[in-house]
């Protein structure tokens, strides 16, 4: 069924599933907020990022191998992640987060680049393969009737 679709009509539905599935992936990222933050271990035990204001000094980063395998940081043991925080009062405290965000975005685009050239080379090898078939049957035809003349 697929081998008798015309070349150009596969290019755009092709193009079309392109564009819709860009379309769906800014309208997710539109809508979906961000989960609420879960409670994770906190470096000495302190907690006055819940109880006053703080600022991010460091955004969530991966903690280095060291740092894992030593378990000097209490934090960096549960998720392999840390956040630096500064409260009000002036106290400096690291904790535990989820997710790095820049690591999860290169994941994402690395996955969908490999996908990206899987499909090109597909299609190459089905347009070359095509070829292929084609000059068969061509050739066949040929012999085909060369024998009948």
């Amino acid at each position: 069924m697929i081998e008798t679709c015309p070349r150009r009509r596969m290019i755009t539905g092709i193009s079309f599933l392109v564009i819709l599935t860009t379309l769906v992936l800014i309208i997710e990222s539109r809508w979906t907020g961000s989960p609420k933050p879960k409670h994770f271990v906190i470096e000495n035990n302190s907690t006055c990022w819940m109880k006053e204001e703080y600022e991010i000094i460091q955004d969530c980063h991966p903690c280095s191998a060291f740092e894992i395998a030593s378990k000097i940081k209490g934090v960096c043991i549960h998720t392999h992640n840390k956040e630096v925080l500064r409260c009000k009062s002036g106290e400096t405290v690291s904790r535990s987060c989820d997710k790095v965000a820049w690591m999860d975005k290169r994941n994402f685009w690395t996955f969908e680049s490999i996908l990206c050239v899987v499909g090109i080379l597909s299609t190459l090898v089905s347009f070359y393969r095509q070829k292929l078939l084609d000059k068969k049957v061509m050739m066949r035809i040929q012999r085909q009737l060369h024998q009948s003349v």
